[in-house]
């Protein structure tokens, strides 16, 4: 579990980016693996889920993911909801104390939130698509509805991605710099003719510090270069692997 500092000063809540390591599946799914989606073995998956959550003071059932779709969408949790059926959206708020919220990853951005103060906090999925969409600001936005301020938000960027990884495709930075012009700065030039390296986790970082969020930090982990730590969907991908595992991050407010 790796914690990052700006958030470990806070004693209102725990919170952790989660390795693949420490757990209990085998095979392409070695070891940490906390995703129901993946063709892992679900109770070994809940067994995952549950040392995950003990790491935070929780019990496996208190750890709560929702069906990521690469969209804006965000929930708020008053209570646990059943792993297996979880509500669709790529973001959860909550202000309930011993509610661990978590986002799945393998490549995506995982972002973690909090505002300790006014005892609110956050858990987001960003791949390109979300990202793009907004669910970053969608985060905020519910946060502030739960009574938090976006100065004083703390947002972690966790292990994703990186630049010198991501390659894509010969269109994928039209609709960036449609956005806005400056978006052509999360892009640089591939070695492969008309493709080009994206830079998510500083896509991300920027429109959080325009959004006005008081602190956000990149922990500049890369899923792809560290097999040893992380899942990589894209490795996987490149290594013709028939199924990945997923890492998972999360965070509770102290009860």
């Amino acid at each position: 579990m790796i914690e990052a500092s700006e958030l470990q000063s806070a004693s209102s809540l725990r919170h952790g980016f989660f390795t693949r390591q420490g757990g209990h599946s085998s095979g392409l799914f070695t070891s940490l693996n906390c995703g129901f989606g993946s063709g892992d073995d679900k109770p070994t998956v809940a067994r995952n889920r549950a040392a995950a959550g003990e790491r935070l003071g929780v019990t496996g059932d208190d750890v709560l993911t929702v069906w990521q779709w690469h969209s804006a969408d965000v929930v708020v949790a008053d209570s646990s909801w059943d792993a297996m059926a979880p509500p669709k959206a790529d973001a959860i708020v909550t202000t309930k104390p011993g509610l661990a919220i978590a986002v799945l990853t393998a490549d995506c951005a995982p972002i973690l939130f909090a505002d300790a103060e006014a005892g609110v906090i956050g858990a987001a999925h960003a791949g390109w698509k979300g990202a793009f969409a907004g669910v970053s600001d969608a985060t905020v936005t519910a946060m502030e509805k739960q009574g938090a301020r976006r100065e004083r938000i703390t947002a972690i960027i966790g292990p994703t991605i990186s630049q010198k990884a991501y390659e894509v495709g010969p269109d994928f930075a039209d609709q960036f710099t449609a956005e806005a012009l400056d978006n052509a700065d999360f892009f640089t030039p591939s070695p492969r003719p008309r493709h080009q390296m994206f830079d998510l986790p500083a896509y991300l970082k920027r429109r959080m510090i325009r959004q006005g969020v008081g602190l956000v930090v990149d922990m500049g982990l890369c899923t792809y270069s560290d097999d040893d730590r992380f899942y990589s969907y894209r490795r996987a991908t490149h290594r013709n692997e028939k199924d990945y595992g997923r890492q998972i991050s999360a965070i509770v407010l102290s009860r």
